[in-house]
């Protein structure tokens, strides 16, 4: 059985090869930020739970050792904040958004009102219905 194939359109080619490169370089992105994420937390957090397993087994780490591994660990956590900002474009937006020392001159700052509405229950809203969302 042969499956005839349908006559390919250039314009649509291109624009079909454009997408696909503009959504592959994001996913190769996300992929690079994920990378370094995960290969941070491994670097950091891997030689404090080895550590901590072969004292339960054998009890010849020495705490100052210890310490140092926890410590590297913490270290850490305070690297996500900074990691995030750098290879994260919506980060850096948001940040900026709430974060003084991140707004961009001229940006006027969110009011403690706006806030708490956009991020409660109440105010104005839309009826929503099966008909309305369809």
């Amino acid at each position: 059985l042969q499956v005839p194939c349908a006559p390919s359109q250039p314009a649509a080619g291109g624009e079909s090869r454009r997408f696909t490169n503009k959504h592959s370089k994001k996913a190769l992105k996300a992929s690079l930020t994920l990378g370094i994420l995960l290969g941070m937390f491994f670097v950091a957090w891997l030689p404090f739970f080895i550590t901590n397993m072969t004292q339960a087994v054998c009890g010849c780490v020495p705490a100052g050792f210890f310490d140092v591994l926890t410590w590297l660990g913490y270290c850490n956590s305070t690297m996500n904040p900074i990691i995030y900002p750098l290879f994260m474009r919506d980060f850096k937006r948001a940040m900026g958004k709430y974060l003084p020392c991140c707004r961009r001159l001229g940006e006027p700052r969110p009011s403690a009102i706006s806030l708490s509405m956009r991020n409660s229950n109440s105010g104005p809203r839309a009826a929503t219905s099966l008909k309305n969302v369809l």
